[in-house]
């Protein structure tokens, strides 16, 4: 297997690209539910817009889903219009049979990820599973070595890494346009609203699913920062539970009661660590990140990553979307740069930062802003360039569980 030079992208790089001449990947998609019982399907808004457009259906063919049953996956079909001959699947393990399958693509909850996917592994087929990748590490851990002796090709959706705003960043910082960095901070506010958490998210709050504010939008938020200053040397965590009890609501009549939930997830989560030295990361600088489940100070964003440099500041500023990665809202995520003055000017003097422009590509335009990073991994895998695979997925699991494995309710 051939990788990466990149010190922070140890990733494998598949040589063999998928070309227009060649026949498209066939994809089944596990979780493309229309029970409503979810508030959101990820599957319906962030994966089959990318597979249905032009540019996704010149690489990819959406052929199989695979739902709870033959019937749900049948009245998926027919909800999302898709091909009559597209096959409905209700078993994990059918599915892993089927010669006619090349890629299995899994959007459920985290605690089914493991059993859904793990027959396909099995099979040899390539697989791509949300994040996070299981339930534990050890689950995780467990998919990967039946990956490498199956020698299936694995995909898991750590999609920041691919995100336009990243590549603009790390640019920047590439380029010297702040120097060295010295530290880096982030302050993030995610979940709630004045009437708690809607009701499909309510497992978010029970810690043995897996699947949880520390877990994916923390996650999520430090992958991004460590992809691109590396990993630190060493972390110290704090955890809070502010909100032992949580409220939820019907998204679709909120007046309706729902009973609320205990929780034994932290809502407070403060690292800190020592980022390692590299070509732009000077020695011993200092990383701080900072999560609240809750609402920010008016006026101030949802998302705030400060770089500071020996030279000036990079500040990535979301207003919209609770972390970078996802990049959505009314406004997209802002990318600041203040290079310091080489004489400062008396006090009071007014300094400006510079606004950074960062684009999507023609092709991500066409589909909704949820989908175009989701879309950019599944281009990443077609084309044999670089993305996070199952053994990145049982890294970043590894170092949350060591945060927070002491840690009680």
């Amino acid at each position: 297997m051939i990788y990466s030079k990149h010190p922070k992208r140890n990733t494998p790089l598949h040589p063999e690209p998928h070309h227009p001449k060649m026949a498209p990947i066939r994809v089944a998609l596990i979780g493309l539910s229309c029970s409503g019982k979810s508030v959101v399907s990820w599957a319906s808004i962030a994966h089959l817009p990318y597979l249905l457009s032009p540019r996704g259906q010149s690489k990819f063919k959406l052929v199989a889903l695979l739902n709870s049953s033959v019937e749900a996956a049948q009245k998926s079909i027919a909800h999302f219009k898709l091909p009559s001959e597209t096959k409905a699947y209700g078993s994990p393990d059918d599915l892993a049979a089927d010669p006619d399958v090349d890629l299995v693509v899994c959007c459920t909850r985290v605690d089914t990820h493991a059993d859904l996917v793990r027959p396909s592994v099995v099979a040899g087929k390539s697989v791509y599973v949300e994040w996070p990748l299981a339930r534990t590490p050890k689950e995780a851990g467990e998919l990967v070595e039946l990956a490498k002796k199956s020698g299936s090709k694995t995909v898991v959706g750590l999609q920041g890494r691919v995100s336009p705003l990243t590549g603009k960043v790390r640019e920047l910082l590439e380029g010297g346009r702040i120097g060295k960095v010295l530290s880096s901070q982030v302050q993030a506010y995610v979940g709630a609203t004045s009437m708690g958490m809607p009701a499909g998210f309510g497992y978010f709050f029970d810690r043995k699913v897996g699947g949880n504010l520390f877990t994916i939008e923390f996650g999520h938020a430090i992958d991004m920062v460590e992809y691109l200053l590396g990993e630190p040397t060493s972390t110290t965590a704090h955890f809070q539970l502010q909100h032992p009890t949580m409220n939820l609501f019907n998204p679709v009549d909120p007046m309706s009661p729902v009973p609320p939930v205990k929780s034994d997830v932290p809502d407070l989560i403060v690292v800190t660590g020592t980022l390692p030295s590299s070509s732009y990361v000077a020695k011993n600088a200092t990383l701080q990140l900072r999560l609240d489940h809750g609402q920010p100070f008016p006026g101030d964003p949802l998302h705030t990553w400060t770089i500071v440099g020996e030279k000036g500041q990079i500040r990535c500023v979301s207003t919209g979307a609770q972390t970078l990665q996802m990049l959505v809202g009314e406004k997209p995520p802002t990318i600041h740069l203040y290079e310091y003055p080489a004489v400062p000017g008396p006090p009071g003097t007014k300094v400006e930062a510079e606004d950074v422009e960062w684009k999507w590509e023609a092709w991500q335009e066409e589909v909704p802003v949820t989908a175009r990073n989701i879309g950019s991994l599944y281009e990443a895998f077609a084309e044999g360039a670089s993305y996070p695979t199952f053994e990145d997925a049982v890294k970043r699991q590894g170092q949350l569980d060591d945060m927070w494995k002491d840690w009680k309710a």
